[in-house]
């Protein structure tokens, strides 16, 4: 499996926030209607969209079966930090999020060009076909960190497509492609300016013009076969967890000198571990005994070729 992700996230709480489906092909059929969604399925939601197998039933009916023999060629997934909501006319459905998120993932060289650092996104933005020549930046700055977090974050959704239409192939191929993002500028934004703010709301509906186009682009890239979803999250806050520990608790329940007696600990690969070896051995068992009863009960002047060949050389002799 040949896996893009760009940006990750890593396990932390959710709370109020939403799954939205931009684009979907017509194969993988989203339901609408008012069905939350855990934010820990979210991977496994990502894997049966691209026909790969979980290893937990998702008993969600927002998600309806699909062809087995139609299978999107990639899945591109968003996550906006800072914001609950956005305003997305054009989407096939949306979802509650509930819980906790997270996704780790790779990124493949094709991005590693992509600016990192601050001083690489002052000098991307100021380069010919920058985003700062075409978007209305209304009440942002070119010159607040802030901003220019926010405006980099544009920046490079705009540069991933461009990458993808350079890189044609990458879309073409017969390996399916699964990118993960994190948009964290607009929180920034709430956090510096206010959330009342005139910059938070000039970046709020930038932000939908910009992540509506990316997703109608990356759609067609993959020509009109992948899945596109943006979560929003609101705030992301380490979960709190009560930790008890029982009396009977011990470190070596899985020693077989555990005074306990327990078995090994096995996991979900083990009935297949199990019949591999149980036949293999079954299967060489009865070819030593065949084999060894032929040789056996055989008649060494009709059955052995060799053996007659030698014998009738030294007759001749």
């Amino acid at each position: 499996i040949y896996i893009f992700v760009v940006m990750c996230f890593h396990d932390m709480g959710v709370h109020g926030d939403s799954l939205t489906i931009l684009q979907a092909p017509e194969f993988v059929s989203f339901q609408k209607g008012e069905w939350p969604v855990s934010g820990e399925k979210i991977p496994d939601l990502v894997a049966l969209t691209m026909g790969f197998s979980v290893q937990e039933d998702l008993a969600w009916p927002g998600l309806r079966a699909a062809s087995l023999f139609q299978r999107p060629r990639a899945n591109v997934l968003v996550v906006v930090r800072g914001v609950d909501s956005l305003t997305l006319p054009q989407s096939v459905a949306s979802y509650h999020l509930e819980n906790r998120l997270y996704m780790l993932g790779k990124a493949n060289a094709v991005f590693e060009d992509l600016p990192v650092t601050l001083q690489q996104i002052r000098a991307r933005l100021s380069q010919d076909g920058s985003v700062l020549t075409s978007l209305p930046l209304n009440s942002l700055s070119r010159n607040a960190e802030a901003d220019l977090l926010f405006l980099s974050e544009v920046q490079v959704l705009h540069d991933i497509t461009a990458l993808l239409l350079r890189h044609k192939h990458l879309a073409r191929d017969h390996s399916p492609d699964i990118y993960s993002l994190e948009l964290s500028g607009l929180e920034e934004l709430g956090r510096v300016y206010g959330q009342d703010s005139p910059q938070y709301r000039d970046a709020t509906a930038i932000l939908a013009s910009v992540l509506q186009k990316f997703a109608e682009d990356v759609y067609g890239l993959y020509g009109n076969s992948a899945v596109v979803e943006v979560v929003t999250v609101k705030n992301f806050e380490a979960p709190l967890t009560r930790k008890s520990r029982s009396i009977l608790e011990s470190k070596q329940i899985s020693n077989p000198g555990s005074p306990y007696n327990l078995a090994y600990k096995y996991n979900d690969e083990y009935a297949v571990v199990f019949n591999i070896v149980l036949w293999l051995m079954i299967a060489l068992a009865i070819a030593v005994i065949a084999i060894s009863y032929n040789l056996w009960n055989m008649d060494p002047g009709y059955d052995s070729i060799i053996y007659r060949m030698t014998n009738q050389k030294i007759r001749m002799d």
